[in-house]
């Protein structure tokens, strides 16, 4: 690690991770504030893409602080992002392909994309971190970095409203969807209406990215923790209040990435990022939160492992016939534990709960994944 981290942030990072390794493929019927709110709302793991994308801010804060990146390097980053994010799409295909000997996926035939979704969570990431990093590195000043935050909030939640006034976030006619039918077009996005990581939401999820850089100059303030943990909290605290008042015009909605959502998030992140803050101070609460440091210094590859892992036991075939491993696995472990709901809840802990000792031994012999 050429560089002293940052444990507080490594612990935000991790526990996004955590809360997308514990539900990123429930096996069966989970607790209802355990899955993704069908349109509106903020359940749990609504929490985990935003947080993500909150961290990467903060951490693009402290490298930028070492060293301003460059056009180049900027482009170099996203473009090896979206690239990773296009191949986890195309794992699945592959998988099926091996495994059932079918094959869907073709892209950009013939000057068009005849099968295939160009969009998914890292090639949001990827979007939104280049444009955060060009707006921050062109701004500078954190308070206007904060306030050009709120700028594309404004401009995101205009959009709706000017395209579909009386009805702005019907989720058969909205902003978004009519950009996502544009591009990349109607038969590559993820729903029949709408991508929920589609190019529109990216303005609202910059301004996440943006929340995030300048949590991360908090961070590296030549000031006391006391000092930071304030900051951190009264930032929460006000974030999570514009995000209430935003509410009652606007949505909260991950699949749209509204405002609401955004602010709501913000203030979440805040909040939780002071708590590690101050648990970072505490000798026996950083050890409790090892586990998410570990997770946290490799989060990139543990999202994309965990992707891949899980396309891979779907596929596998396993002793009963016409039933994939991954289910197997869960039938003969957890399956009817209690209820359906906790057996397959139990499952998604144990799963979780398997990545911890690869992280320990990546972060015990210092390896850091970077992509």
């Amino acid at each position: 690690m050429a560089h002293e981290r940052i444990n507080s942030l490594d612990m935000l990072r991790g526990a996004a991770i955590v809360i997308m390794l514990l539900l990123s493929s429930p096996p069966d019927t989970i607790y209802p504030i355990l899955e993704h709110a069908h349109w509106d709302g903020l359940t749990f793991p609504d929490t985990a893409f935003p947080m993500f994308a909150f961290a990467m801010g903060a951490g693009s804060a402290i490298s930028m602080s070492r060293r301003e990146p460059s056009t180049l390097k900027i482009f170099r980053r996203a473009i090896s992002m979206f690239a990773l994010g296009i191949f986890l799409n195309v794992a699945w295909d592959i998988c099926e392909l091996y495994f059932v000997g079918v094959f869907n996926f073709e892209i950009f035939f013939d000057g068009a994309i005849v099968h295939g979704r160009p969009f998914g969570i890292i090639q949001r990431l990827a979007v939104t971190y280049a444009l955060a990093a060009f707006l921050a590195r062109a701004i500078k000043s954190d308070v206007k970095i904060f306030l050009t935050a709120f700028v594309l909030l404004i401009v995101s939640s205009a959009g709706f409203h000017i395209y579909a006034p009386d009805n702005p976030f019907a989720e058969a006619h909205n902003i978004s969807g009519f950009v996502d039918n544009i591009f990349p077009g109607a038969n590559h996005i993820y729903t029949p209406t709408h991508d929920p990581e589609g190019l529109y939401g990216s303005i609202a999820g910059t301004a996440s990215v943006l929340f995030g850089y300048v949590a991360g100059r908090v961070l590296i303030k030549n000031s006391s923790t006391r000092e930071k943990i304030f900051l951190l909290t009264a930032a929460g605290i006000a974030l999570l209040i514009a995000g209430g008042l935003w509410s009652f015009t606007d949505i909260i909605s991950k699949k749209l990435w509204t405002a609401p959502f955004t602010l709501l998030n913000a203030g979440i992140d805040a909040l939780l990022l002071a708590l590690f803050v101050k648990f970072d101070d505490s000798k026996s609460a950083r050890t409790f939160c090892r586990p998410l440091k570990a997770l946290g210094v490799n989060p990139l590859f543990f999202f994309a492992a965990n992707c891949l892992v899980l396309d891979v036991l779907i596929f596998t075939p396993s002793p009963e016939e016409g039933l994939g491993l991954y289910l197997w696995i869960y039938q003969h472990t957890t399956q009817g534990i209690v209820s359906t709901e906790f057996g397959a809840t139990l499952f998604c802990v144990l799963w979780c709960l398997m990545w911890l000792p690869l992280a320990e031994i990546l972060y015990r012999r210092k390896i850091i994944i970077k992509i």
